[in-house]
């Protein structure tokens, strides 16, 4: 996740560079159950409203949190499906909460009234977030489910008003890129707590759909004016909380765009760019299915490296047999094309591998997410020592 908020107070304030990241066990994604209300046109999860069979049972949950905690796991994002769906979740997030998990849900917003509210705030839930994919026509359609946009922000209001931290998350596509200043000033009109642009990645019913990807032209205005947007927010004080995912490339594209606004801060904003790592699939962050699969993130449902009922999380995680997860795990990680020969390789870390291989078949492959031009990823802007 790329923290724009953050680096741009940073390019506001100055001051020391922060050391490396160094995460003690992943951020783990954990898609609870497969059943879901909707039926999205860009589900990685490929979920729908029936049941399926084989999913984890309440004490086998419990369990999979203690090996979670063994492991050294800092937080959790429950997840479906619609996880609101699940009878047990109040009890596995309770649980989590002994165990001392940052906990968040992410969540359709449909079914979030006020009697999910205040359980998820009893609960002890950190943070609950829930989809906008552009405003009520366009959310509908992609939702395939009339009202869909009118009960998910119906749900924001409710979870804010109980005190809950409530955020909104939009997945970027050619169909809705037109519309994120208007989801913006929504989210911000609501007073909701934290804004999320994920790029879009070919996965789930997601792969049957990557013509929907929003074109390198469209991807670049978009992050300029979410660049621009919080940049005017940081100098009036009020940052907020925007940030962005699946696509590492945004790291790249924040160093252009301080080139052509603050070139005299190239050097440390690049350090710290290369400190934040980018891309963190198989190392700080993993997923595990309703059955209990592990996968290196939620996008690699096509890949398990291992089963909880069958072994320990933490064994599953540290095993570098697989041959996906070795390379994900190097450093620098095994890249091909544009991604080897890119100078800013550091601070990307080669970007989302799970895009190249739903092209190519090769996960080493090049990003085609990757928006950035030929003469970007050759200029290596900045790269002179940091004191």
């Amino acid at each position: 996740m790329f923290r724009v908020s953050r680096f741009m107070e940073a390019l506001r304030d100055g001051g020391p560079v922060p050391a490396p990241r160094r995460a003690g066990g992943p951020v783990v994604i954990w898609n609870l159950v497969r059943r879901c209300n909707l039926n999205c046109k860009h589900c990685y999860s490929t979920s729908a409203d029936t049941d399926f069979k084989g999913e984890l049972s309440t004490t086998e949950a419990i369990g999979v949190l203690e090996q979670l905690k063994a492991a050294r796991v800092p937080a959790l994002i429950l997840s479906g499906g619609e996880p609101l769906l699940r009878p047990d979740l109040y009890e596995i997030a309770a649980h989590a909460k002994r165990l001392g998990f940052h906990l968040s849900l992410s969540s359709n917003g449909t079914l979030l009234d006020t009697r999910h509210a205040a359980r998820l705030l009893v609960a002890g839930f950190d943070y609950v977030g829930v989809s906008l994919d552009g405003m009520e026509a366009t959310h509908d359609r992609f939702r395939r489910c009339p009202g869909a946009f009118r009960q998910a922000l119906d749900g924001l209001r409710v979870a804010r008003q109980c005190g809950l931290r409530v955020g909104v998350r939009m997945t970027l596509t050619e169909a809705n890129a037109d519309e994120l200043p208007d989801v913006v000033a929504l989210t911000e009109a609501e007073g909701i707590d934290k804004f999320y642009l994920s790029h879009f990645n070919y996965a789930g019913r997601g792969s049957s759909h990557r013509g929907d990807d929003a074109h390198h032209a469209h991807t670049r205005v978009a992050v300029d004016w979410l660049f621009d947007h919080v940049w005017a927010r940081a100098q009036e004080g009020r940052a907020g909380d925007f940030v962005t995912g699946n696509n590492d490339a945004d790291g790249v594209s924040l160093l252009h765009w301080i080139a052509r606004r603050q070139p005299g801060r190239l050097a440390d904003m690049r350090q710290r760019l290369v400190n934040w790592g980018g891309n963190a699939t198989g190392v700080g962050v993993a997923n595990i299915d309703n059955l209990g699969n592990v996968h290196p993130d939620t996008m690699w449902w096509h890949v398990s490296i291992g089963n909880v009922r069958e072994r320990a999380f933490g064994d599953i995680w540290a095993d570098r047999s697989h041959p996906l997860m070795r390379g994900l795990k190097s450093a620098p990680r095994p890249l091909e094309g544009r991604c080897a020969t890119c100078a800013h390789r550091e601070i990307c870390n080669g970007n989302t591998r799970v895009r190249a291989y739903a092209v190519s078949g090769n996960p080493w492959a090049e990003d085609p997410g990757c928006y950035l031009s030929d003469q970007e990823i050759a200029d290596p802007l900045g790269r002179e020592v940091v004191a």
